[in-house]
C-alpha cells in the first residue's frame, strides 16, 4: 500500500497514529515507503474511541497541515470515513486507505459536518492479482 501511495506521489505533511504496536507498526512502514521525514505522533486518544473523537482529533491540527493521514483502528475510521464523505465505504478492510479531500480553510471545520469528496480508496486485495508495473518494481527494489 505503501508503493501505491508513492507511485502517485502522496507523501503527507503530518502522520497521527494510534500508539497500538501494531498501527504503529504499520505507520512506520508506510511512512518509510512514502519517504514521509516528519515526527508521527502516536496517540493513546485513537485507540479505542468513538469516531467524533478522531473528529475533535483531526479538528484541533494546526491549519499548516494540507495533508494528514490518520493510522488507527476499525470500526471508528470506517465510520469517520462515512461521516466525512457521501460515499458509503462499509467496513474498511485491513490496511485499507481512503483519500478524502476537503475545501476548507481550518480542519475545525470537520467539527462542523463538513463532508469532503473521496479521491481513491484502495486495500490490498484488490491488488491480489492485478499489481501494476511500478508498483511490482518499488516492491522489487526493496525486498532484495
Amino acid at each position: 500500500m505503501g508503493s501505491y501511495l508513492a507511485l502517485r506521489g502522496i507523501v503527507p505533511d503530518l502522520i497521527l497514529s494510534s500508539s497500538s504496536l501494531r498501527a504503529q507498526k504499520t505507520a512506520d512502514g508506510l511512512a518509510g515507503h512514502m519517504g514521509y521525514e516528519g515526527k508521527i505522533h502516536y496517540l493513546s486518544e485513537l485507540y479505542r474511541v468513538m469516531p467524533e473523537t478522531v473528529l475533535n482529533i483531526l479538528a484541533l491540527q494546526d491549519d499548516q497541515h494540507d495533508r494528514i493521514m490518520v493510522v488507527g483502528h476499525n470500526p471508528e475510521l470506517s465510520e469517520v470515513a462515512d461521516r466525512l464523505t457521501e460515499d458509503h465505504i462499509g467496513k474498511m478492510p485491513a490496511l485499507g486507505i481512503i483519500a478524502i479531500r476537503f475545501d476548507i480553510d481550518s480542519w475545525d471545520a470537520l467539527e462542523k459536518g463538513t463532508k469532503g469528496e473521496t479521491e481513491f480508496f484502495i486495500f490490498p486485495k484488490q491488488f491480489r492479482y492485478y499489481m501494476p508495473r511500478q508498483i511490482r518494481a518499488v516492491l522489487d527494489r526493496t525486498s532484495g
